[in-house]
């Protein structure tokens, strides 16, 4: 297992409208990815339908070791690494959970009261999700908050309990 601990993700930018089209040649080259998906009521001029469409139109999320690295994006339609300075920027595995907790809105438990105010910086002390800050946009109820989480350039908002979270200073 000394091979997955190599492992990084990073996000490639991939052509428009063919995020799937990757995601199946990744899946045929036996690279881990990632690619969330969510659900949209599409309206046409005799239908509406339910479809599937990414979260991030143009990217997918690939977890690669450095033997893999020119494998994932040279995929048709993959275009390149999201990079900084002209180096890939590895994604903390936090924000893929993030994302992850995001799409499948877990009911976590709720438990003791914290005193909390909109546009407060919190850190997530508890779950799959521990060390990821993000800012307090929304009080939902006594026990839960809305946060927004900053990944790759754009933000999520997550429901959380409030036990979840600390403030920080």
């Amino acid at each position: 297992m000394m091979e997955d601990q190599d492992k990084k993700w990073y996000a490639i930018y991939v052509r428009a409208k063919s995020e799937k089209k990757v995601a199946l040649e990744l899946d045929y080259a036996n690279i881990d990815y990632y690619l969330p998906l969510i659900k949209v009521l599409r309206t046409w001029s005799d239908r509406k339908k339910w479809i599937e469409e990414p979260l991030f139109k143009s990217y997918i999320f690939v977890c690669v070791s450095t033997a893999d690295y020119f494998n994932a994006i040279n995929v048709p339609n993959a275009v390149r690494y999201i990079s900084f300075e002209h180096k890939a920027v590895a994604i903390p595995p936090q924000q893929i959970e993030a994302i992850k907790y995001f799409l499948n809105q877990k009911e976590p438990v709720l438990s003791e009261e914290v005193d909390m105010k909109k546009g407060m910086k919190v850190e997530i002390i508890l779950g799959e999700m521990t060390g990821l800050t993000g800012e307090l946009i929304e009080l939902n109820g006594k026990h839960r908050v809305k946060i927004r989480i900053d990944v790759v350039n754009k933000s999520i908002s997550i429901v959380i309990p409030k036990s979840k979270l600390r403030v920080i200073e």
